[in-house]
């Protein structure tokens, strides 16, 4: 058995090695885009978490103030801090 090796063999192997290539790079994207997507989640989980603990900290502030005879402004921003953490609550159920 003879093997030619001309100008259209080698064109047609790179056509082939081309369409590989591209293949392999799109799946290669979904894969990273997939795994960048999963890591932001987790991220977006503990800045989640963090949050809460500071609005939890700032609450209770915030009702040391209002015993020491602070009332007003101080009293609103619990309502709606306390507000703002029940809302938040019920939604993360969901």
């Amino acid at each position: 058995m003879e093997v030619i090796i001309n100008a259209n063999t080698l064109i047609m192997l790179a056509e082939l090695l081309t369409a590989l290539g591209v293949i392999g790079g799109v799946i290669l994207w979904c894969f990273k885009f997939i795994q960048r997507s999963r890591r932001q989640n987790e991220e977006l989980k503990a800045i989640r978490k963090e949050q809460t603990l500071i609005c939890y900290g700032l609450l209770a502030c915030l009702k040391g103030l209002k015993e020491q005879g602070c009332n007003g402004p101080v009293t609103e921003a619990m309502n709606k801090i306390e507000d703002h953490l029940n809302q938040a609550a019920h939604d993360e159920e969901t």
